[in-house]
């Protein structure tokens, strides 16, 4: 029997974050998943703890050869995929127990095609998106990405009707897909209750700061990137 939800996670060098990743998501008191893991080329310890949990039946392991970065590893995790609902998950940030049973609730009761959910921000009190979570979605993406990747549950039609990840765009792909999603017609919304604790420290969008800015400066200009 095909599990409701798909769980995708690519993971590079993050063995200090990556089991209490892993184990938020195991321990969902919603129960019909698979939880995806591929390892993206690491040098650390990242494969040894995936596999200590090969024994879960519900848990997939897959390895890069060399590092192919986020997009490209997140799209072969997708084509693996097979549940009809495809849920994010960072492997620095942690789900709230109940995300996927309230987003799920929230995706059907609202009829989306898209529900992220806002997050509190890793070892403080503060809850992002703020201001814009409050603003229309339409003015906000021509400016930013209001949704958190890592929170994201998409239909997998949905990314398949865009053509999943656009896999010029190595950082900022969670706004090029999102942006994908909504100009082509489809309904996105965003729980007010944060459900993801999301990590700011040490992380791609800290360490690789100006590169996600030119990227994302790409998707709001609608332009294809030159590196």
């Amino acid at each position: 029997m095909k599990p409701l939800i798909s769980v995708i996670m690519s993971v590079y060098n993050d063995s200090q974050n990556l089991k209490s990743s892993v184990e938020s998501v195991l321990n969902q008191d919603f129960k019909d998943f698979e939880l995806l893991l591929m390892d993206d080329g690491s040098s650390d310890e990242s494969i040894s703890i995936m596999r200590s949990y090969s024994k879960d039946k519900r848990v997939k392991i897959f390895q890069n050869d060399q590092n192919l970065g986020l997009t490209k590893s997140l799209n072969i995790l997708l084509k693996e995929s097979k549940g009809t609902l495809i849920a994010r998950q960072d492997s620095d940030d942690i789900s709230i127990s109940s995300r996927f049973t309230k987003q799920l609730k929230y995706l059907q009761q609202e009829n989306l095609d898209v529900c992220g959910s806002r997050a509190i921000i890793k070892g403080t009190t503060k809850i992002t998106p703020n201001r814009s979570y409050y603003l229309p979605l339409k003015a906000t993406l021509k400016i930013k990405n209001p949704f958190i990747h890592g929170s994201l549950l998409i239909k997998k039609s949905t990314i398949e009707k865009v053509n999943y990840y656009d896999e010029r765009y190595y950082y900022s792909q969670d706004y090029k897909l999102v942006k994908d999603i909504f100009f082509s017609g489809f309904s996105l919304g965003i729980i007010k209750e944060p459900l993801y604790v999301l990590n700011l420290k040490n992380n791609i969008s800290t360490n690789f700061k100006h590169r996600q800015q030119y990227y994302a400066n790409c998707v709001k200009k609608n332009v294809v990137p030159n590196e």
